[in-house]
């Protein structure tokens, strides 16, 4: 058990990692802080959270673990407003879900406060097309899997205890190099995302769009369900993460290719084959 752990944004992976801290007995004390005046007012009273800052370095004063939960493009940005206060011996790690950049804006952040071969990145692989607080569950971390991407500067202690805090929250703990975390999430979290913002955005330009709407059975919105999160968060990911997610694209727009040349020449036999090579894949999934 952490003495005190410190949440640095509290959205919906925040909140619910206080909740999921609390739930799980992992500190005594829980704080937070958040960039909106609003989202802090929300957290305030919470019997999940102890107590919320207007400042960063004053949140994590004093702080055994500091959590920085901010989208990937602000994450830097943050441990630099956190840094004066991060306590020498602290562990410090992340939600992001790209990983090279980051490592690489933190170590920046926390370079001269002796906290920089403390910071472990992580990658939660938990969320939901839902955004903020108040969407937040104590159960959102459980039996998923956790990515813990150390460099060759961290401390063995500090990745242990890392791993250890993710897997108390009722993670299963993968640990690569920072790369190979941006490689896979690009195929298996990036790439689906914008295929189904892909077929969302076509349906949507199509002259019947209200119609589609009116009769759309659950597999069109199974199928379509994560293009419904926040478009600057995703923004933000796309662009730490372009040369890979552009790579799995060109892979996708192949195999699209394909079935696309099926039906322009009738080779239904071809067709058969590359539904049975994706039924074969998604039952193994």
């Amino acid at each position: 058990m952490f003495a005190t752990i410190a949440i640095l944004g509290t959205g919906l992976l925040g909140a619910s990692l206080m909740q999921t801290v609390r739930k799980n007995g992992l500190a005594r004390r829980v704080v937070a802080w958040s960039r909106r005046a609003e989202t802090r007012a929300r957290c305030a009273g919470q019997p999940w959270c102890d107590a919320v800052f207007d400042d960063p370095a004053d949140c994590v004063r004093d702080a055994e673990l500091v959590v920085v939960c901010a989208p990937v493009d602000k994450i830097g940005e943050t441990l630099a407003s956190a840094a004066a206060g991060i306590s020498e011996g602290a562990l410090v790690t992340d939600v992001g879900s790209t990983k090279a950049g980051v490592c690489r804006a933190s170590a920046v952040a926390l370079a001269g406060v002796g906290a920089a071969a403390r910071f472990v990145g992580a990658h939660p692989l938990a969320g939901s097309e839902k955004s903020g607080p108040e969407h937040a569950t104590a159960e959102l971390f459980e039996g998923r899997v956790c990515f813990v991407t150390p460099v060759a500067e961290t401390a063995a202690e500090a990745q242990a205890a890392v791993c250890r805090f993710w897997e108390a929250a009722g993670m299963r703990v993968s640990v690569c190099s920072p790369e190979e975390h941006d490689r896979l999430v690009a195929r298996v979290s990036h790439l689906p995302h914008l295929a189904a913002a892909a077929l969302s955005a076509a349906l949507g330009r199509d002259p019947q769009a209200e119609v589609f709407a009116g009769v759309a059975g659950p597999g069109l919105r199974d199928t379509t369900r994560v293009s419904g999160g926040d478009p600057a968060l995703w923004r933000a990911i796309a662009q730490e993460n372009r040369a890979e997610i552009a790579q799995a694209l060109a892979a996708f727009e192949a195999e699209l290719g394909v079935f696309k040349r099926a039906l322009e020449t009738g080779d239904f036999d071809l067709l058969e084959s590359e539904l049975r090579r994706a039924r074969e894949w998604r039952e193994k999934l």
